[in-house]
């Protein structure tokens, strides 16, 4: 081969090296605006589930809470009365 026709098989190569990521660059940039999209779309539902579902109960979880929680400080009293009351029983 001549050094002119592999000077000119070497600039083509490099042309459509270009050409070729110039178009996968363009492909890629039109999937992350449709992901893009698809994830304002979702963000904007999950506003939505958290103002209207999830705001609401977070009050009625309070107020579950609170009496569970007299529950729980009580447990340990409850266990304490307990033992004795099986110590008794033991004889103890």
């Amino acid at each position: 081969m001549s050094t002119e026709l592999m000077t000119i098989l070497s600039m083509l190569e490099a042309v459509l090296l270009v050409v070729i990521l110039t178009w996968a660059l363009t492909m890629i940039a039109k999937r992350l605006e449709t992901i893009s999209d698809g994830l304002g779309t979702l963000g904007g539902a999950l506003a939505t589930v958290e103002s209207q579902h999830l705001r609401p109960v977070g009050k009625l979880v309070a107020d579950v809470n609170g009496p569970l929680k007299i529950i729980v400080d009580t447990l340990p009293v409850l266990a304490g009365k307990a033992r004795l009351v099986v110590r008794k029983a033991q004889g103890g």
